[in-house]
């Protein structure tokens, strides 16, 4: 059990006192008159004799941020959902029992007050307290100053302390939110429905990840968190909703880094009648959306370095952006060998069996993808990393598909479906072996998924997007942790 430190133990015995004045520590709240932007945006434009006269009498609720006492007076900060505001205190204009109330309040506790707006001599607007009611104990002390915290991963473990005493915290999530409404309109004004598929599935599919494996007792049988909404959506054009999307949770039982979260945000959206290229001008088009609404503008300041997203973005063959960024030459495009022993001399892991077109698209991971600093499409990708896209016309041995990258990261993940059932039960059965051989994260065989094809999609394209990942670029946030407001941890 925790030891109590002096600090809570004080905080105890003033809560002894106040039970003791009659005090309830946590009454019953009830809606207040304004808030501390309304008291901004209000009174802050009127000038020293308007405000003056202004004689209305308004209440305010918030939690103390800081106090100034001076004998028979105090100013304190109040903080609300929009912001902080001051409050003046005065033995003089509040009762007795409630300024000896006032003077057991701490600093975190929440407070209702009720008075009049003034300027201070500094030009601060004040609420001149006629009235202060306590709403509910902070039993636990604030820490002062964020560097007084003793581990920087206490930010992560303790997010409600973050957002209390971080404000630019606060406005990364509030910047979080506002991108994924911003999301929903522009896809909703193209058309588009929402849906929800299921986060529990029997096979899971749609991407090459390991799942989380859980059990239903009612139903008897293995159940998997999804590690992509793809195969449902999918399911949903074969019924005739030609555009879908859904933004939710995927949960892929990987590593946890500055890029990668167990459980993450995804935007997954599908168009009947397209092609992938088609994708690249609408996300082009989302993205300058985004872009202007959070940033004010098309460019934006990621890590240092300025990121300009006025299209046409710029779009290369991954084997292009091997040769010319990664310095990968002929040989090791052509021949396996070359391209093992390429990557064994550059320290890239490999694992037993690869094929040449995983391990063309592993030294793009390690050489190219952490380079692409500016929006940048790479397209082109070998069929054998690509199992669920539509194989390319020209060159059967690629994929419809483009990958999109920003700040050296992959965003976007995008390709014209497969929809020959005969063609993507081959694919099945060559993950099945996969499998088979030892591959984790190789894709499952899907009867049901199959049987859905054999009656019928339209040739559609999908995409899938990173929320995280674009909260981080909009936010200029390192890690994955900075944006997710409660990020998995290992244990202490």
């Amino acid at each position: 059990m925790e030891k109590r430190s002096e600090l809570i133990e004080e905080r105890l015995k003033k809560a002894q006192k106040l039970k003791a004045m009659g005090v309830k520590l946590y009454p019953e709240g009830r809606p207040v008159d304004l808030t501390a932007a309304e008291v901004t945006d209000r009174f802050g434009p009127m000038d020293d004799g308007t405000l003056k006269r202004e004689s209305g009498i308004y209440t305010l609720a918030g939690r103390i941020m800081s106090r100034r006492d001076f004998g028979k007076a105090s100013f304190i900060h109040i903080k609300d959902r929009t912001g902080r505001i001051q409050v003046y205190v005065r033995k003089d204009k509040v009762s007795e029992k409630t300024f000896s109330v006032f003077k057991l309040i701490d600093i975190g506790d929440f407070v209702r007050v009720k008075g009049t707006v003034f300027r201070t001599r500094t030009g601060e607007l004040t609420i001149l307290a006629q009235g202060l009611t306590l709403l509910g104990r902070c039993r636990r002390p604030l820490p002062e100053k964020w560097h007084g915290l003793s581990d920087v991963e206490t930010r992560y473990r303790q997010r409600y302390l973050d957002l209390i005493v971080n404000d630019q915290v606060k406005e990364v999530f509030i910047k979080r939110s506002k991108i994924i409404q911003s999301i929903r309109r522009f896809l909703t004004e193209k058309d588009f429905l929402e849906v929800e598929t299921p986060m529990m599935q029997p096979i899971p599919g749609g991407a090459t990840a390991r799942p989380f494996k859980t059990f239903h007792n009612a139903l008897g049988r293995e159940l998997y968190l999804r590690v992509a909404p793809e195969l449902y959506l999918k399911r949903l054009m074969v019924g005739g909703l030609e555009r879908v999307f859904e933004i939710n949770r995927n949960f892929r039982n990987e590593g946890i880094s500055i890029r990668h979260n167990p459980e993450f945000t995804m935007l997954e959206f599908y168009v009947a009648h397209a092609v992938y290229s088609d994708l690249m001008e609408l996300t082009e088009e989302l993205f300058m959306r985004l872009v202007q609404e959070v940033a004010g503008g098309v460019v934006i300041s990621y890590q240092g370095q300025e990121i300009d997203f006025t299209p046409p973005w710029r779009r290369m063959s991954l084997f292009d952006a091997l040769r010319e960024i990664g310095g990968v030459n002929e040989e090791v495009l052509k021949d396996h060998a070359s391209a093992v022993a390429f990557a064994h001399d550059r320290e890239i892991a490999l694992t037993e069996g690869i094929s040449h077109g995983e391990t063309l698209t592993k030294l793009f991971d390690h050489l190219v993808e952490p380079e692409l600093k500016t929006p940048t499409f790479i397209f082109g990708y070998p069929i054998e990393v690509s199992p669920l896209s539509r194989r390319n016309e020209q060159n059967p041995q690629l994929a419809d598909r483009f990958e999109l990258f920003i700040g050296g990261k992959e965003i976007a993940n995008a390709f014209t479906e497969l929809n020959d059932p005969e063609d993507q039960r081959q694919r099945f059965e060559a993950q099945v072996a996969l499998r088979e051989a030892g591959d984790i994260e190789a894709q499952f065989m899907d009867e049901d998924f199959l049987r859905a094809l054999e009656y019928g999609m339209p040739p559609a394209a999908g995409e899938g997007i990173g929320i995280d990942r674009v909260v981080m670029l909009l936010t200029d946030s390192p890690s994955i942790r900075d944006v997710i407001l409660f990020p998995h941890m290992r244990s202490k």
